[in-house]
């Protein structure tokens, strides 16, 4: 072994690439377990171990620990090799060979996965000594697994990839929020000294307490570094779960039992947490907001499953999507309509909630905007929304209320869109030359192109347009007290409320039906955007025109829909891990106890990064204009010093 290793250190010959190399079995064996084997055992390999660390340098070099034996079913010429002697050899290989360099790590890689595997299944061998094939295809994986994936670099949750190398943005992300933690601490120790000093002291002569006036009013400044000392822990653990190869990670295996049994579940804590509604108008806050809560669990338990391989379930998933964004174009719509509201206050207050959590991730994770679709998404449909309404002639409520003429009006606006949005659509060299100008190719591309950026797109093209005019013309209807909205009343008539919820319930059927016996993914993709539509309004009908149904919400699903797209992000990398690819573990060997607590943490990190993301947006959005315009000119600075770093680092890679 010694002379073979020696030749390929020699710089004239070709090295091979992968070097894999044990011994102890047969030593044992000659020498009948002997001590004194053991010590020319660890002369031995102290000798080939420069040699081994030289040619490590250039090959990846493997020294395999030896497997347990099966003592029971050894012959009598093997009695000798018991688990004690393979302990010792491999105790010595291991100190020897990782101290064969003094002043870095040993480059010589202990190959331990197959003791670990002969642990398990030594009991299976024929003789004793010899493991079962099963553990050598294993073994020959990890192996392949080892060399392949740090080239390939799949990204799914496979094992063994190098961690990536800190980018400068992460590096000066981790120095903000470092200085943000120990400038939260200082702060906090001079806050709290302040309080003891400023403490009730009892008077000697009354022997009455005295109450100093303390200021209890909690700075911005406090605010500030309280909301950044949380987050940078809040990102380290992110970037612990899904960069830095601490915990495991698994891939997902979809079952039907996985999917809809935790659906049936959910479903039944949602309907036991019910309230009654504080207003029973169509569509109130109370009910969008279980609404979103349940779809975002659905989709949650979509997600971990792996229920995307199923097209049945895969088409449903698609309607709550949709109806995300239709909700999307109903609120925004709704707010603009009623409100007149287009200061630039509002559109900053929702750009910053939409968008603060996840460009803090592009930063720490490194990872583009366009991987978090849903934001982008929702962000630039909250734009079109914005600009149609905005845009000479402004159309609201109140002016269109003295003439009817400007309701007509705003349809030629709503046409104009939806005649934009086909032209978009069927015209896939225009819209890639949109997104692919500087800078909005930084945002949109994903893999050199806009290609996943227009898919996305593409598929919900119509549902936000269907979301303005559904709430267009259900804003008129109330406006005419054409509608019933008492507690307890029907939405319309008995007559045409049980006509309109017989054609919502049998659409809603027609549409699962439909959605269920879709074989081709890709054709079903192409029809999604045009009747998606159905089974959204089927649903906003069923729930609502039942006057007893839209008197009740389920507070358990509120809840989670106050929450939802943090939940719908922060998924990506502390519950699933590997880029939504695997399942984090972070208690290996127990999958129901491991998902509790994932799940638990998952869901706290959610909600506290929801209230960062408030307290936040009251600080760096104020709402006086002076202030604003400062602030909006700091961000733009920061986002352009972020752009050249982003280039500086593209090069660098390049």
């Amino acid at each position: 072994m010694k002379q073979c290793i020696k030749v390929w250190t020699e710089d004239s010959v070709a090295k091979p690439h992968v070097i894999i190399a044990g011994a102890a079995t047969w030593s044992i064996k000659i020498h009948n377990g002997s001590n004194e084997a053991l010590s020319q055992y660890k002369m031995n390999i102290t000798s080939i171990a420069p040699l081994l660390e030289k040619l490590a340098k250039t090959s990846d070099v493997y020294w395999v620990l030896q497997d347990p034996v099966y003592e029971d079913l050894l012959s009598e010429n093997r009695k000798m090799i018991t688990n004690e002697k393979i302990d010792a050899y491999n105790e010595a290989a291991v100190s020897i060979l990782n101290s064969s360099t003094r002043n870095s790590k040993s480059n010589v890689k202990m190959f331990s996965v197959s003791k670990l595997i002969a642990q398990e299944t030594i009991t299976e061998s024929l003789d004793g000594l010899h493991l079962p094939e099963s553990s050598r295809e294993t073994s020959a994986m990890i192996l392949m697994n080892v060399y392949c994936n740090k080239i390939l670099k799949p990204v799914d949750g496979s094992c063994c990839q190098p961690r990536p190398p800190l980018t400068l943005i992460q590096k000066l992300a981790a120095c903000f929020f470092t200085l943000s933690i120990i400038g939260y601490l200082i702060f906090y120790i001079i806050h709290r000294n302040t309080h003891r000093k400023n403490k009730p002291c009892t008077d000697l002569e009354s022997g009455e307490e005295k109450k100093n006036i303390i200021n209890t009013s909690v700075s911005p400044l406090e605010i500030l570094l309280q909301s950044f000392c949380k987050l940078g822990l809040i990102m380290a653990y992110f970037y612990m779960c899904d960069r830095a190869n601490l915990f495991m990670k698994e891939n997902k295996f979809y079952t039907h039992s996985t999917f809809f049994i935790p659906i049936i579940y959910i479903l039944v804590l949602g309907v036991f947490y019910n309230e009654n509604t504080k207003e029973t108008k169509v569509l109130n806050r109370e009910q969008t907001d279980e609404w979103k809560g349940w779809m975002q669990l659905v989709i949650l338990i979509y997600h971990i499953s792996g229920a995307s391989t199923f097209l049945p379930v895969y088409m449903h998933i698609r309607v709550l999507v949709a109806a995300y964004l239709f909700q999307t174009g109903y609120g925004h719509f709704s707010y603009f309509w009623i409100k007149g509201d287009f200061g630039i206050h509002r559109v900053c207050q929702v750009l910053f909630r939409l968008n603060f959590l996840v460009v803090v991730l592009c930063i720490v994770m490194d990872r583009p905007y366009q991987f978090y679709y849903f934001v982008p998404l929702v962000t630039v449909w909250f734009m079109v929304i914005y600009v149609t309404l905005a845009l000479w002639p402004q159309i609201i409520q109140k002016k269109a209320n003295g003439n009817c003429f400007w309701h007509f009006g705003l349809l030629l606006k709503l046409a104009f869109l939806l005649l934009c949005i086909c032209f978009l659509a069927y015209s896939q060299g225009a819209f890639e030359k949109i997104f692919s100008l500087w800078p909005l190719s930084k945002c949109f591309e994903l893999k050199g192109n806009v290609y996943e950026w227009w898919f996305r797109w593409r598929l919900d093209r119509y549902v936000v347009f269907h979301g303005m005019l559904f709430a267009f013309i259900y804003l008129a209807l109330q406006k005419r007290q054409v509608l019933s909205e008492g507690k307890g009343e029907p939405l319309f008539s008995n007559k045409i409320s049980n006509f309109l919820l017989f054609i919502s319930v049998v659409s809603f059927l027609t549409y699962s039906i439909w959605a269920s016996s879709c074989k081709n993914k890709a054709e079903c993709n192409e029809l999604h955007p045009s009747v998606s539509v159905v089974q959204i309004l089927a649903f906003i009908l069923i729930r609502n025109i039942p006057g007893y149904a839209r008197s009740v919400y389920s507070s358990f699903f509120a809840w989670f829909g106050k929450i939802s797209l943090e939940l719908f992000i922060c998924q990506y990398h502390i519950w699933l891990a590997a880029d939504t690819r695997g399942i984090l573990v972070l208690i290996p060997g127990n999958p129901m106890l491991n998902i509790i607590v994932s799940t638990f943490i998952f869901v706290c990190v959610a909600h506290e990064i929801s209230q960062i993301t408030n307290d936040l947006a009251q600080i760096i959005i104020p709402k006086d204009n002076s202030s604003l315009l400062k602030r909006l000119a700091c961000i733009a600075a920061f986002f352009c010093g972020l752009l050249i770093l982003s280039s500086i680092q593209d090069k660098s890679r390049h």
